[in-house]
């Protein structure tokens, strides 16, 4: 349960500390005196979304933190220790931390460990129930009205796997249906892609390929004149009358004789020796060219067929030679997709295995929708009978859907007959105000009872009741806190006298500081109940003729504590 909730600049709360007890806790006190702020605080803890706005005026941020002792709680101490939130004391505490910065920076932490959103809020799960005061027009809805029964059913994880299983036949059939309409296109797609590779496979063509053969056919077509230049070249440079390397040796050799008279020789000497190694090297060069280069006319003219038939194939898919081998890996590739890929046959079988699986689910998630929805209209019928509903009836309709969806093989509708005699008919169409606050108080009394929160917070979920009503409401709600922890704001007299503890929120102005307004929260004692009942019976002049009446009233809150 929910030891102890601490606030730090929040909203109007500039500092609150609060320690709970077991039972029914009742929170009073005049409109807009900040109420819900303790609400807001706790969801905050508990990973609700933040926003920069709840940071209290002119301060950095705002601060909550909450200490849960959560000994014996089924599933609760498991989850600390696996998610790596366990504490270095004793065991049997979950500590929850919140920052929120005026920047909008949002930091969580559990047991002093960095905690996710995510985290924070599955942790909130195990631990509190929060009943929002419009809880009511909620039940409403279709969606609301499923959910709730399905939870009430027990079966948490029947409708999602329900769910799961029907999306996964959606998107079968919607493959099958794809794959029927376009099997003529697929099927001429493939034929060509076929008729594609195999032409480019014949080919066997290679960028490598492509590269050498445009270097030899380059080669071999201009053999002739290569030849000529090459031996031009010889004959000038060493077969010739009057050669330029048998002219250097000539001029090297003179010079060699002279270097005795003129040492200053040396210099050009060299230079020309150099040059006639270069020369030398560049005949010998070309003499093993001219030994490579071969004038083949039949290697050239099977060297031309290849280059046309490349060139021939580039032209029919619009390419460029050099793209041939990517345009091969692409078909091939395609062609690999489409063999993989669907087929009718194997689709149509998927499809019907996810259907009968669907179907197999759907049906027993009607059964147990069946059998809860009898036990909570037997509940809530019961309840109907103490709230100023006698004769009325509740019922839950399981409206049949031909083909189902993704929640079931039906629609959920809450019927409600507010009298006896009168036909049943959807809550939305019959319930007034009154009766439809009194309906959903009941149901969410009888399905928190199911629940495993061991906290269980109603915030206004009193509103549009009075009277006597009141009083069974305020008997329902401490009933259930023999069982649990529970808390509840109230404007109800009724409902506040029911309480084992009753709570004080006030609000104040501090004209020294700027007329900033502070919101608190004070535990009342006995007296101090007498006062705060009075007051809530009476507004603002108290009579002792209502001083009285309000001791009445908690002393019979004492005594109270339906069934339900």
């Amino acid at each position: 349960m929910l030891k102890f909730l601490s606030i730090r600049d929040f909203v109007i709360v500039d500092r609150m500390e609060l320690e709970f007890v077991p039972g029914f806790t009742v929170l009073t006190g005049e409109t807009g005196a900040g109420k819900s702020i303790l609400i807001d605080a706790l969801s905050l803890v508990l990973g609700e979304r933040s926003d920069p706005a709840e940071v209290r005026n002119g301060r950095e941020r705002a601060e909550i933190s909450a200490e849960f002792d959560i000994r014996g709680l089924p599933g609760m101490e498991d989850w600390v220790r696996e998610n790596g939130f366990e504490s270095n004391d004793d065991g049997g505490v979950c500590l929850m931390r919140r920052i929120v910065d005026i920047s909008g920076r949002s930091r969580g932490f559990i047991n002093g460990y960095s905690a996710t959103l995510q985290q924070l809020r599955a942790a909130g799960e195990r631990l509190v129930n929060i009943h929002g005061q419009h809880a009511h027009q909620s039940m409403l809805r279709s969606d609301a009205q499923r959910e709730l029964l399905d939870a009430f059913s027990g079966n948490h994880g029947l409708p999602q796997s329900t769910a799961e299983v029907y999306r996964r036949w959606q998107g079968l059939q919607q493959r099958r249906l794809a794959w029927e309409q376009n099997a003529t296109a697929f099927l001429q797609e493939r034929e060509q892609l076929e008729w594609q590779v195999n032409e480019l496979t014949a080919l066997n063509f290679s960028f490598d390929e492509w590269q050498t053969l445009q270097a030899d056919h380059s080669r071999l077509s201009h053999a002739a004149s290569l030849l000529e230049a090459v031996q031009m070249g010889l004959e000038a440079l060493s077969e010739g009358e009057s050669a330029a390397l048998a002219q250097i040796n000539s001029v090297i050799s003179r010079l060699h004789n002279l270097l005795d008279c003129d040492t200053d020789l040396s210099t050009a000497l060299d230079l020309l020796e150099s040059a006639q190694i270069q020369l030398q090297e560049g005949v010998y060069e070309l003499g093993r060219y001219q030994q490579r280069l071969d004038l083949d006319p039949q290697r050239l003219q099977e060297m031309e067929e290849r280059l046309s038939a490349i060139h021939a194939t580039a032209r029919k898919y619009r390419v460029t030679p050099a793209e041939l081998p990517d345009l091969s890996r692409t078909a091939t590739d395609r062609l690999k997709e489409l063999d993989q890929g669907d087929d009718g046959e194997t689709l149509a079988k998927e499809e019907a295995a996810a259907r009968n699986e669907y179907f197999r689910l759907a049906k027993r998630l009607s059964e147990a929708r069946q059998e809860a929805a009898i036990t909570l209209a037997q509940q809530v019928t019961a309840a109907m009978q103490t709230l100023a509903m006698a004769g009325g009836e509740f019922s839950v309709a399981l409206l049949p859907l031909e083909q189902g969806n993704a929640h079931g093989m039906e629609q959920i509708e809450f019927q409600v007959s507010s009298h006896q005699g009168l036909p049943l008919r959807p809550l939305a169409k019959v319930a007034s105000g009154g009766e439809l606050s009194r309906i959903s108080l009941a149901i969410q009394v009888i399905t928190s009872k199911l629940g495993a929160a061991p906290t269980l917070i109603f915030d206004e979920v009193d509103a549009g009741i009075g009277g006597r009503v009141a009083e069974i409401v305020g008997g329902l709600l401490k009933k259930l806190g023999t069982e649990r922890q529970v808390m509840c704001i109230t404007h109800l007299a009724q409902v506040a006298s029911a309480g084992d503890h009753q709570w004080q929120v006030t609000k104040s102005v501090d004209p020294g500081n700027g007329g900033k307004v502070s919101s608190r929260i004070t535990v009342l004692e006995k007296q101090e109940r007498v006062e705060e009942i009075a007051r809530m019976l009476g507004g603002e002049k108290i009579t002792e003729t209502t001083r009285k009446h309000a001791a009445e009233m908690l002393r019979g809150g004492r005594d109270t504590g339906l069934r339900i």
